[in-house]
């Protein structure tokens, strides 16, 4: 019996256009003022240190503040998954959520499927590589209104890799479930793999523009509402 829905974002429940050409165009023009402005903020110094010791480890390389800045956004540019440029991109995009400058995209299926599975004493839960502030931010500030109320559970890449294994057993872990109890959805094939290994159901979205797989495919959540 399922027990925990766990839901991809990009390319699953938003819009990948909405990251790539909102959301990371916005966080790429902020970086410098924002990291400028905000150096002595806890969670940015931990940023900054995190990103020096990560260039040191891999280039050798000791890095002032404004080279810092810059490895930012060329690391958004190259979407790399580093934790600490995700912790800086979901501030910043926290500021323009509160300006009203723009709102999370979630498709329109999304919001009834969720309310669907609550109906059935579910639990929804989130597995994203960007922050788990950044992920609050999307269903906090979406279009659909604010859906964080309807979601239970947030990992981000601090289990881990979403292409490992290992990282679906410890959100089973955390949750105190089995995987047998939690279902899967994500656009990536890779993802799925390690999810399916980890003992998890697994389902994949074929949103527009997304390759079909090995794996079970469904275009909208309206198609899996009659099977829970």
């Amino acid at each position: 019996m399922i027990k925990l829905f766990l839901f991809d974002i990009e390319g699953t429940t938003t819009d990948i256009s909405f990251v790539h050409k909102v959301l990371f165009p916005y966080s790429l023009a902020s970086m410098e003022h924002y990291v400028l402005h905000h150096q002595t903020l806890p969670s940015v110094s931990k940023a900054i240190e995190d990103i020096r010791k990560t260039v040191w480890e891999e280039e050798q390389k000791q890095l002032g503040l404004y080279e810092v800045i810059e490895k930012l956004k060329d690391w958004i540019t190259k979407d790399r998954k580093h934790p600490a440029l995700k912790e800086i991109q979901g501030l910043i995009w926290d500021v323009g959520y509160a300006k009203g400058e723009f709102q999370g995209h979630l498709y329109s299926d999304v919001k009834p499927f969720f309310t669907k599975i609550l109906s059935t004493n579910t639990a929804i839960g989130i597995y994203s590589s960007g922050s788990v502030h950044a992920q609050k931010l999307i269903f906090g500030y979406s279009t659909e209104g604010d859906l964080t109320p309807m979601i239970s559970y947030y990992f981000d890449t601090k289990v881990g890799g979403k292409r490992e294994k290992s990282s679906y057993e410890k959100i089973a872990t955390e949750t105190n479930l089995t995987p047998q109890e939690i279902h899967f959805f994500s656009d990536i094939p890779e993802e799925l793999i390690a999810a399916k290994a980890a003992g998890m159901g697994v389902t994949q979205l074929l949103r527009a523009g997304t390759k079909s797989s090995s794996f079970e495919g469904i275009t909208s959540f309206e198609s899996f509402m009659d099977v829970i």
